[in-house]
């Protein structure tokens, strides 16, 4: 999107100078260039990475264990979203904390971009980090600018700042994914670490234009909480190090093995953070009845997630190897379909929020309820169509491109349904002692998802086939079951909810 600066009367408490960002705060415009290119490196690695794992030229590995990798990584991302919001509310503040991040999320493409495996997991570990820091905190950021929730622009600022998530996200597997197949896989990862480059120095230099209160650090540590911190860290970095070195040294360690721990991780801290808010004594009962119905919309999202993140390594792994993957003769890179999903979120959430405005206005709009059991429904029917292309290729066909877009356009109508919802609820639920930390307990459920998909297609543990007939069945079957009882019990949930509808 062009950068499109207009002089414009701003009041003068408004954060930046005279110049807006289509009638915004000039920082959006900084704001939102950062997250489209750190969405541009962020994407265009993640097209690649489950292909690069499986392929001869790349590190080979079976497809039971690349999905494991994938799905790991991406529970990564969202679960170190909490520490991310910690690090800055305590340590360095949103501003410090997201250069900080994008200079990991560098670093890490660069190592990927090295023909080594050593430095190929270094780099996940890294911009797995990295993303965290940054996700956590500069949608805070895009806060900040406004005068308070009561500002008119608020809502604006953050739907331009959603297309440039989606802008990102969209163009990243046409440059990255492309190099990365035909020319060379490190030159793709080495194009991302670019995109990240090239959003660092212009967040650097544009940061004159953000809010003062985005280089506040809200509650700092004392020195004695610095102290006490850094020794659990250290403790607990001595215990991985013993564990692994005692794998290691017995002549047991495996890649397999060495994911299941962050997989398990992924499983216990929700329920440890879900488990913490239940048991807060702080928590008045109202507060806690509608902790106790968040678990339904936090359970029944886990599933939504756990099948909509396959769409970059299930999806993605069966396209390589049994789609077409050309229209009218053709041809194009497996990564492309990547860009299936922002381009429809683009082209699809004004639709929907027309919808539910003109619905309002008639009484029929849907409960919250409603549209988050519909949104488990979609994303069930979407695995029912993926059976279609799965039939075709155990006959011995390779299925039409289509099949694969249909798919992805099923699961966009699905996340269009279920994800503003999630959000939406999360915030009005939240207690008000936990009231920035609750979103990042959404972000769990996306964990959560991908830790159950990484358990299931660990060769060490499950070692299930994903790509089979069985068992799209099963949780296409299981996301519509969840999506049914949720509507079932809406009753039973409205009355934990209290008096947030």
């Amino acid at each position: 999107m062009a950068s499109s600066l207009t002089k414009d009367s701003v009041r003068p408490g408004t954060p930046g100078s005279e110049k807006t960002f289509f009638g915004h705060p000039r920082g959006l415009a900084t704001l939102f260039m950062t997250e489209m290119w750190e969405r541009f490196s962020y994407y265009g690695m993640r097209a690649l990475l489950p292909l690069y794992l499986v392929a001869p030229g790349g590190l080979h590995l079976n497809a039971g264990t690349a999905t494991a990798i994938y799905s790991v990584y991406v529970s990564l991302v969202y679960l170190l979203a909490l520490p991310g919001g910690w690090f800055a509310d305590r340590v360095l503040g949103p501003r410090k904390t997201v250069a900080v991040a994008g200079l990991i999320i560098m670093l890490g493409h660069l190592c990927l971009a090295l023909p080594v495996a050593a430095s190929f997991f270094v780099g996940l570990g890294l911009v797995a980090i990295g993303s965290g820091l940054l996700k956590a905190n500069i949608s805070t950021m895009v806060g900040h600018l406004y005068k308070g929730p009561e500002d008119p622009r608020r809502d604006g600022g953050f739907t331009l700042f959603y297309i440039g998530i989606n802008m990102g996200a969209f163009v990243a597997p046409f440059v990255i994914g492309t190099i990365g197949e035909n020319v060379n896989w490190h030159l793709g990862f080495a194009l991302a670490a670019l995109g990240m480059a090239l959003g660092l120095a212009q967040y650097l230099l544009g940061g004159r234009h953000l809010s003062e209160k985005s280089s506040v650090v809200p509650t700092p540590l004392s020195a004695q909480e610095k102290s006490a911190t850094l020794r659990k860290g250290l403790m607990w970095l001595a215990v991985a190090a013993v564990f692994y070195g005692v794998v290691g040294g017995t002549g047991h360690f495996t890649l397999n093995w060495a994911l299941i721990p962050l997989t398990v991780i992924g499983l216990i801290v929700p329920i440890l953070v879900i488990g913490r808010m239940l048991r807060d004594k702080d928590l008045d009962s109202g507060e806690k009845s509608k902790v106790r119905a968040y678990i339904w919309f936090f359970a029944a999202a886990a599933v939504f997630w756990m099948i909509y993140d396959q769409g970059g390594s299930t999806l993605s792994l069966f396209a390589s190897s049994s789609a077409k993957n050309s229209i009218l003769g053709w041809g194009f890179p497996v990564s492309w379909y990547q860009s299936v999903n922002p381009v429809m979120v683009m082209t699809l959430a004004p639709v929907f929020a027309w919808l539910w405005l003109w619905l309002n206005r008639r009484g029929k709009e849907p409960s919250t309820i409603v549209k988050f059991a519909s949104g488990l429904v979609m994303i069930g029917a979407s695995f029912f169509v993926f059976l279609i292309p799965l039939s075709i290729a155990e006959g011995g066909h390779k299925a039409a491109a289509l099949w694969l877009a249909a798919i992805y356009f099923v699961q966009t109508i699905g996340e269009l349904t279920l994800s503003p919802v999630g959000l939406s609820v999360t915030t009005k639920m939240a207690p008000k002692k936990y009231a920035s930390q609750m979103m990042g307990v959404w972000f769990l459920a996306v964990t959560a998802g991908d830790s159950i998909t990484a358990l299931l297609s660990n060769p060490a543990v499950g070692g299930v086939n994903l790509d089979k007939t069985g068992f799209v069945t099963l949780e296409a079957v299981l996301a519509v079951i969840a999506g049914v009882a949720v509507w079932m019990f809406r009753k039973n949930v409205n009355k934990l909810m209290g008096d947030v509808h």
